[in-house]
């Protein structure tokens, strides 16, 4: 295992786990939102869908 897998994997736990993507980006210690976006955005599908879930289940119960 390579030290660059524990950083995407680190990124993609924190992704998971509800981490915004500033504080992802500070523990990365990247200097660009942008960057880590375009890096990892693959995790966000399913953070996503259960924002979107979240805010249905607000507004229709």
């Amino acid at each position: 295992m390579r030290l660059h897998d524990l950083r995407h994997a680190c990124a993609s736990f924190l992704i998971a786990c509800g981490a915004s993507p500033r504080t992802v980006m500070k523990t990365l210690g990247h200097s660009q939102i942008g960057l880590t976006m375009n890096t990892y955005a693959h995790v966000l599908p399913e953070v996503e869908r259960a924002a979107v879930d979240a805010v249905a289940k607000k507004l229709f119960g």
